[in-house]
């Protein structure tokens, strides 16, 4: 069993900054862990969240994903044959049989279907290999420093790992595509195939934390001999949505309750309050112009400091004509107890245009002084 101690909190939009956080013990049976939020990019829990490691069919979150982007774009029937065949987790495709990529998809989300993998893999890119390409290519997109796909179903090959971080990377990126967030989240789906015509069948999901634990939004399970239980999930509560991952745990369903409950007790998200900003203009044809930010991210804080939040408008005093609508003017910067924990762009609401009316001396006093009078105002 693993103890995790006193671990430091960071959140910031543009900047790295840290809220020291002292955290209660809590234990799981996982050789790696991490609790990631996936508001700020933050990890409020974890151990050994770097060490690389098989993640047998979690790896389907990346082939899902990839699958439905390229539903998207041509939802394309496809047909199994020999060369789909995999050993292990199925949703049953027999060789002739025709569906579309979705419901590839769906296979591979609710059944874990091997042979739904590779014949998603085998009808985007031809082969398994050049699947595995686009695999390793998103994955650096996404900032999968520690990761290495080589099949599409994630069962085992010595080059094909990954790590607890970088599955949390992974889900977040996921859960931003409307069809996987929806697809994910559902305990049963429905797969009418193309051919036959007449065969309908319902897939349940194997993901037990749905059904578990009410906040659950989905995930996805995986198992091999060598890789152990792993279990990648997400939960969304009052706002915020944490991710846990637990690789070669056998008692993952509950360690991820015990995270996420760890998690949702001590922190909260807060909305700052947006609050009016303008600046002056010198020399154009308007005298100020308003400031937004349209940063609609929360901050992620320990319960205990919810109430301490304090703003700080970095500004300069003036700006010269012209303004662009939509450039960035200054930021708003939150802090607790002096500790950075996020920061917001503020940006010109409008353009304002140079006045290139003849501008003497006594015009461009007048700009001064007004300016001046502004900053005692």
């Amino acid at each position: 069993m693993k103890k995790l101690f006193c671990f430091l909190l960071s959140y910031a939009i543009l900047s790295l900054s840290v809220i020291p956080v002292c955290a209660e013990e809590v234990d799981t049976s996982a050789t790696a862990f991490v609790l990631y939020c996936a508001d700020n990019g933050k990890v409020l829990l974890s151990e050994d969240e770097d060490t690389r490691l098989p993640m047998a069919s979690t790896t389907k979150i990346m082939t899902t994903l990839l699958t439905l982007e390229a539903a998207a774009d041509e939802n394309r029937v496809v047909e199994f044959t020999e060369e789909m065949v995999a050993e292990g987790s199925s949703m049953y495709l027999r060789i002739g049989e025709k569906v579309r990529l979705y419901d590839l998809a769906v296979g591979m989300m609710m059944q874990s279907g091997n042979d739904a993998a590779n014949a998603a893999a085998i009808g985007i890119a031809g082969s398994i290999d050049a699947f595995a390409a686009l695999m390793n290519e998103k994955a650096r997109q996404i900032g999968m420093t520690n990761s290495h796909f080589v099949t599409p179903s994630g069962l085992d090959e010595e080059e094909h790992y990954s790590t607890a971080h970088d599955m949390a990377l992974l889900m977040a990126y996921a859960l931003k595509n409307d069809d996987f967030a929806y697809l994910t989240a559902q305990t049963s789906m429905e797969v009418h195939f193309v051919y036959p015509a007449d065969r309908f069948v319902t897939y349940t999901n194997h993901n037990k934390l749905l059904r578990l634990y009410d906040d659950c939004i989905g995930g996805k399970t995986g198992y091999t001999d060598q890789s152990g239980r792993c279990l990648v999930s997400a939960a969304k509560r009052e706002g915020m949505t944490l991710i846990a991952v637990t690789l070669d745990d056998p008692d993952d369903w509950d360690d991820h309750i015990a995270l996420y409950e760890y998690g949702f007790e001590n922190y909260t998200a807060v909305t700052p309050t947006d609050e009016d900003h303008s600046i002056r203009v010198m020399g154009g044809t308007a005298d100020d112009v308003k400031l937004y930010s349209d940063d609609a991210q929360p901050l992620i804080v320990p319960k205990k400091d919810g109430d301490s939040i304090k703003t700080q408008v970095f500004l300069p005093p003036f700006v010269y004509a012209p303004t662009e609508e939509g450039t960035v003017a200054g930021k708003v910067v939150y802090t607790i107890n002096g500790s950075v924990i996020g920061e917001s762009p503020l940006y010109y609401s409008e353009s304002v245009a140079y006045d290139d009316r003849k501008r003497g001396f006594f015009e461009w006093l007048k700009d001064l002084l007004r300016i001046r009078n502004s900053w005692h105002s």
